[in-house]
């Protein structure tokens, strides 16, 4: 077990952890809570021994094997199912020896002994385990073979999850898995962890995903570590009960509470039977419940009331949309009217963030009509606006820009509500993480008072707090939305209806989140019982009588001329994966550089603001080769290669 002992952790001058004494048991799944900045990352680190304590002692077993998901992933030729085997050290290591012993043609007695300890470690299964995990995550069966290389980002950072999740460990410390995953990989990941035989302390800001693998919930909050027993529910509900007992709290909590019953019965009056309508009832209802929980957090802030809204406000009318030419979705007729609430959903790469793209006038039609009516006031949130932030620039500075004539305090107390308080309205947003900077950008979009939200994962980066908050500011606003999220108690509490973006199509989806997560499923089983018909038919030698006659010659030239115009654009990619490289390791180490507050008081002004242009410009060169990447990807898959899209 995990024993602290009067423990306490610092970073620096900063106290982060005081005092705590609690033990973690072999085989508890806890999930470690708290706001951002609160020593999560740290207590990490401590684990990871890269970190010691202050005070006081962290004990944990010595022949303890812990497994972590590594940040970088080198551009190697190996295959994919073989980078994720290296993450069980101990099969590699027989294997080396195996190797060893037949090319020296060691006695049978050392060749018996190996085979043994491999089929003590199911070592003959571990291909198959590799296989079933990538499938998981949400890898095509063609791609376990493909070289590290020609993945994305966000793809290799899949890699080094299943990398970490083979390891068979006693020990697993996951930071935020669910970060690069689709809502299908985030179910799948959860179940996977809820089998998990080992310790498990994972960091999610995800509460549906906590509530389904987490059995403790180990709290950090004004330097206490604290640990509840059961999932985040069970939490929120014990920590309300505590919170209660405190006079001034428990009168806010009433109010919050009253403001929420007045909203749902609002809705309840309206509602309709659909299934949609009396999920989003039960969801609000439970807002109550959970509210108490989050009482003294430090965010308080609400959509204005929007102008009146035209109505259609948005129409698409027989639209494709894609990149560079190459329709990603097709024939696309939608009209948003006033008080829509729409939740897009569909598996990765399908098109969600097309969509929204294309709604917010962001991307422009291939083909068809996007027919936008006066008075229509969008607010548009996505993660690569974040760069569009004046990185030298405070968050005071961003609203006095936009209203010189609005009152300072006015403002101050504005951001104030998203927790920029103190020095911390007047500094440079370049230190800033990417949870803070997250909170700003939607903070600077919610003030435009718009009449349609259009959001694209809001929730990332952001802390249970935060998310809580803007949960309840949405489900009180009055205008429209279109919500992409991988969120699903966000999902079941905003949104009324919802639309399916699959297989090049956007089509009305009759059901909720639930229903939704079945269609999923099945759809995996059914592509998973593709490859097993196809090899029967191989293996039977199965023709269909209607199986037009091809002239080998002129399919060979096909594929000759199909490869030579693929060729380019693999060159293209490669060559933007390893940009994209090279400028990431930069902008982190200057992200590193400039989060050190020891940096401010040694370097000077013009060195400082050097250094934040920079950063600037590489999150720029980042997210256009991003973009061009995506261009080239949906071109490949046009002419026929298998390629996925981050």
């Amino acid at each position: 077990m995990i024993h602290f002992r009067n423990f306490t952790l610092a970073r620096g001058a900063r106290k982060l952890i005081e005092d705590a004494n609690l033990q973690i048991h072999a085989g508890w799944r806890v999930g470690l809570v708290g706001a951002n900045g609160s020593g999560k990352s740290s207590l990490f680190a401590l684990l990871r021994g890269e970190l010691h304590s202050e005070l006081g002692d962290c004990e944990l077993p010595a022949s303890w094997r812990i497994a972590t998901v590594a940040q970088e992933t080198p551009a190697l030729a190996m295959p994919a199912i073989e980078y994720v085997l290296d993450g069980d050290t101990e099969l590699r290591a027989i294997e080396r020896e195996l190797a060893e012993a037949e090319a020296h043609h060691d006695g049978g007695h050392l060749l018996g002994e190996l085979h043994g300890r491999l089929n003590d470690i199911g070592g003959y299964g571990a291909r198959a385990r590799a296989a079933s995990l990538l499938s998981g995550l949400g890898f095509a069966d063609t791609d376990i073979e493909r070289p590290v290389s020609e993945f994305s980002g966000g793809w290799r950072m899949r890699l080094n999850l299943a990398q970490a999740l083979v390891s068979r460990c006693d020990l697993m410390l996951l930071d935020e898995p669910t970060n690069h995953l689709d809502l299908d990989a985030v179910v799948w990941l959860e179940k996977w962890l809820g089998t998990f035989r080992g310790t498990l302390v994972v960091v999610s800001h995800d509460r549906d995903f906590l509530d389904g693998c987490a059995t403790h919930i180990a709290h950090i909050y004004t330097e206490r570590l604290t640990l509840y027993t059961g999932n985040y529910s069970a939490f929120e509900t014990q920590r309300a009960a505590t919170l209660a007992v405190q006079q001034a709290l428990y009168e806010k909590q009433q109010r919050q509470v009253a403001h929420l019953h007045s909203y749902i019965s609002r809705f309840r009056a309206q509602a309709t039977k659909a299934r949609q309508a009396q999920s989003r009832l039960k969801a609000l209802d439970r807002m109550e419940l959970v509210s108490a929980a989050h009482v003294d957090a430090p965010f308080d802030f609400e959509f204005m009331t929007p102008e009146r809204a035209p109505d259609p406000m948005l129409t698409l009318d027989g639209v494709d949309a894609g990149y560079d030419g190459v329709p990603i979705i097709s024939n696309v007729k939608m009209t948003l009217r006033p008080g829509a609430r729409i939740g897009l959903l569909g598996p990765n790469g399908a098109g969600k963030s097309t969509l929204i793209k294309l709604l917010s006038g962001e991307s422009e039609p291939l083909a068809g009509k996007r027919l936008e009516a006066r008075g229509l006031a969008i607010g548009y949130f996505a993660q690569h606006q974040l760069e569009q932030l004046r990185p030298d620039e405070s968050p005071l500075w961003h609203l006095v820009n936009r209203e010189p004539r609005t009152r300072e305090q006015d403002l101050r107390n504005y951001l104030g509500g998203f927790d920029f308080r103190g020095k911390m309205v007047e500094t440079p947003v370049a230190p800033f993480s990417g949870g803070e900077k997250s909170r700003l950008a939607l903070a600077l979009m919610i003030r435009t008072r718009p009449n349609l939200l259009l959001l694209d994962e809001p929730t990332n980066h952001l802390d249970l707090e935060m998310r809580h908050a803007l949960n309840v500011a949405l489900a009180e606003y009055e205008g429209s939305l279109v919500l992409v999220s991988h969120d699903r108690a966000l999902l079941r509490s905003v949104c009324d209806s919802f639309l399916l973006v699959a297989d090049g199509q956007v089509k009305e989806f009759d059901g909720d989140v639930d229903d939704y997560l079945e269609w999923l499923t099945a759809r995996r089983q059914a592509q998973n019982a593709k490859p097993a018909v196809a090899k029967v038919a191989k293996v039977a030698k199965v023709v269909p009588e209607t199986s037009p006659r091809v002239n080998p010659q002129k399919q060979q030239k096909g594929q000759r001329e199909q490869q030579a115009s693929r060729r380019p654009l693999e060159k293209e990619a490669a060559k933007l994966d390893r940009d994209m490289a090279k400028w990431n390791l930069e902008k982190r180490e200057l992200d590193t550089r400039l989060s050190d507050p020891a940096l401010y008081q040694s370097a000077g002004t013009s060195e400082l603001r050097v250094m934040a242009t920079r950063q600037s410009e590489l999150a720029q060169l980042i997210d256009t080769a991003e973009h061009r990447w995506l261009e080239v990807q949906a071109a490949l898959e046009a002419m026929g290669a298998v390629q996925k899209s981050a």
